[in-house]
């Protein structure tokens, strides 16, 4: 079993041993947007009217503005699997894949940061 034969020559390209629980992430925060998004629909659907006062208040609330938050951070979390396993997929020199995966999860990074920034901005009552 040198590196003549079949097993020799894929040798050390087995599994990476991680793929399962990258799976399993991105299902749970498919999932986890299911249910944001579905809370959200509902309960915009529930106000009155959809002037800037009353969806302010809205988002001011504790809990509305704890959901808004989870929402944020579960769709950057879940878009940013989903392109990192395209990347991993389609970009073949390694100096390339490391800066693509790099440069999204700072893209990822800075638009949780600045969507939770701008849920905080809303609870805490800033025009």
């Amino acid at each position: 079993m040198g590196n003549g034969t079949s097993i020799g020559r894929v040798r050390g390209l087995g599994s990476a041993k991680h793929g399962s629980q990258h799976w399993l992430v991105q299902r749970f925060t498919a999932i986890g947007n299911l249910i944001a998004v579905g809370w959200l629909v509902i309960s915009l659907l529930m106000l009155n009217n959809f002037n800037y006062i009353t969806v302010h208040g809205w988002a001011a609330r504790p809990f509305s503005a704890t959901m808004l938050g989870l929402l944020v951070v579960t769709t950057f979390w879940h878009a940013r699997l989903g392109v990192q396993v395209m990347v991993e997929d389609y970009v073949h020199d390694d100096g390339n894949r490391f800066a693509c995966v790099a440069a999204l999860n700072l893209l990822a990074f800075a638009g949780v940061a600045f969507g939770l920034v701008c849920v905080i901005r809303l609870a805490l009552g800033a025009a």
